[in-house]
Formats: C-alpha cells, sequence, structure tokens
C-alpha cells in the first residue's frame, strides 16, 4: 500500500529533484506540493522566487500547490503555529509522508524531524546523502534546467546571477564550493526536466543586492 506524500517545494533543482525520485518510488504517492510564502512580498524566501511562478511549475507537474503564508516579519511562534495548523489539515486528510530535498546538513534534517515528531507523519528524504560533486551531472542528463535566483557574494561570483545551472557554470565555482549550494552558496528555479510536463517560460528581471544576497528576479513569460 502506497503512503500518500505531500513534497515541500523550494521551486529549485534539490526539490524538483526529490520529487522526481520519490515519483519513482512504489512506496509513496505523491499527492501535492507545499511551500511557504512571504505574505507581504508574495515570495519563496531565499529563493526570491514569485508565488505566480510556483503555480505554474505546479500547474506543469500536474499537482496541487498549497502556499503556506508567513506573516513578515515572523516570531518563531507565529511559524510554528502556521505550520502546526498546515500538519494538522494533512494528517486529516490521510498525508503519511513530507518529502524534503535536503541532501546532507543535519541540523536542518534533525529540525524537521522534530518539527514532526509525533504527529503521526513521517519526514523522507529521498535524496538524502546523494554526492553533490556528482549529482548535477545526473540532473543536466535527465534535462532538469534550473536558474540561479539567489547567491552569496562572498562565495560566488557576482556574475553568475541569474545564469542557467551547466557545468561550464559549475567549472567557474571557486575550489572548495558546493556543487549544489548546499551550505549556501546559491539558490535556483528549475523551469524544466522529468518532472515537468512542459517547459515554464521565463526570463531574467532585475538583479538586486539585499541583506548581503544577490537577488534575481525571474519574471514569467505571458504568451
Amino acid at each position: 500500500m502506497t503512503r500518500k506524500t505531500l513534497m515541500s517545494w523550494s521551486s529549485g533543482k534539490d526539490s524538483a529533484w526529490a520529487l522526481h525520485t520519490l515519483q519513482q518510488d512504489p512506496e509513496f504517492e505523491v499527492v501535492g506540493l507545499f511551500t511557504t510564502v512571504n505574505e507581504e512580498f508574495q515570495r519563496v524566501a531565499m529563493h526570491g522566487v514569485r508565488a505566480e511562478l510556483l503555480h505554474r511549475q505546479a500547474d506543469s507537474i500536474g499537482l496541487p500547490l498549497e502556499i503556506i503564508y508567513i506573516p513578515f516579519p515572523c516570531s518563531n511562534e507565529q511559524y510554528a503555529a502556521r505550520m502546526a495548523a498546515f500538519v494538522d489539515s494533512a494528517k486529516a486528510r490521510g498525508i503519511a509522508c513530507f518529502g524534503f530535498g535536503d541532501l546532507l546538513l543535519e541540523d536542518v534534517r534533525q529540525y524537521r524531524e522534530q518539527q514532526l515528531l509525533g504527529t503521526g507523519i513521517e519526514a523522507v528524504f529521498p535524496i538524502w546523502g546523494t554526492t553533490t560533486d556528482t549529482l548535477p551531472g545526473k540532473m543536466f542528463a535527465s534535462g532538469l534546467r534550473t536558474v540561479i535566483t539567489c547567491l552569496d557574494p562572498k562565495k560566488v561570483p557576482e556574475h553568475l546571477a541569474g545564469q542557467e545551472l551547466s557545468p561550464a557554470l559549475l567549472a567557474e565555482l571557486p575550489e572548495g564550493t558546493d556543487h549544489c549550494g548546499e551550505n549556501g552558496e546559491f539558490h535556483s528555479f528549475a523551469f524544466d526536466g522529468p518532472m515537468f510536463r512542459h517547459k515554464i517560460d521565463i526570463r531574467i528581471g532585475d538583479i538586486v543586492h539585499r541583506d548581503g544576497y544577490v537577488f534575481t528576479d525571474v519574471l514569467p513569460v505571458h504568451g
């Protein structure tokens, strides 16, 4: 019997690859996506991706998207309350698992597991432990395409903002940079790949400096 699963969706390559992995595992039935979005700016935190693009991704994937709106600023208590309400709702609908795209950060994994402890919903990590220097190659080979939406200029050259992740771009990264950006070097937006039924048409907008990071405004192309 398959277990009904919701995928934590950041809009980037790792959650996309984790979704793709779960969809090929007969133990899990992925029935939807969920994302936290800044209520004031209508964007995914850190990735800086517009909510409209989340809906386009979900439409192409063919799964419903649930957005958990987080106030700005947001206290730990407010965040916990909104997430707890979502967990309760998911449990009532028969959800057995939440999927996450984490790869190697133990503290992040432990936090997620702790948040779900005692709820009856299991945290699952389908790509956990995958070697991050080889994973991008597997993504490229599958047809997964992403652009860099946010980077830390102290770790990654600024001119890579808004560029598509590729073997050539990875070759430009400073020595010691995690090729999946697991140490906060960069975040991405996935617009094509095996988890999508059709490519999402995008264009690159403004590139801005904010709070010590470089953000790229990815815009949907309206046909």
